[in-house]
């Protein structure tokens, strides 16, 4: 904790482990584990999506309200999806909490396809730029490890 005047700032930093996947020959995923309302899940960590997203139907059994949106999201290898979004209450990656976030809700089932294909576990879906900017994330493929750092 830091004092500045009658103002006090606290600063932190929440380290988790990151499981860096090999793609056979296509590259690296980095996947990072999550809680959802307790349950755990895996993540791709990806830097170039500007939103967190999740799989529709991985999230509709997980009993999460989604909402149809407006919007079209670009991306994931194709021009125009359709998407959805929900609230997520409780999300928890490693100690850090995240309250009340909103992801974008579309069918990611080609990416567990293709996973499934490797021999790699199901992600519920991608950690996005949205968290990794609110938390100063700072990610070390040497280490293996995806920091948070947190100024209040």
């Amino acid at each position: 904790m830091i004092e500045l005047g009658n103002t006090y700032y606290c600063k932190m930093t929440i380290t988790v482990p990151l499981q860096i996947i090999d793609l056979h020959g296509d590259g690296y995923h980095p996947l990072v584990e999550i809680k959802i309302n307790g349950i755990d899940y895996i993540l791709v960590l990806d830097t170039g999506a500007s939103k967190t997203a999740f799989d529709h139907d991985q999230l509709a059994q997980s009993g999460v309200l989604i909402t149809a949106s407006e919007r079209l999201s670009t991306g994931l290898g194709v021009t125009n999806m359709i998407s959805s979004t929900a609230v997520i209450h409780d999300i928890q990656i490693g100690d850090l909490y995240v309250p009340d976030f909103e992801v974008a809700v579309l069918d990611l089932s080609t990416i567990n396809i293709a996973y499934r294909q490797l021999n790699h576990p199901e992600v519920l879906g991608v950690l996005g730029g949205d968290i990794l900017m609110k938390y100063r994330a700072v990610i070390d493929y040497g280490q293996q490890t995806l920091s948070f750092h947190i100024e209040s």
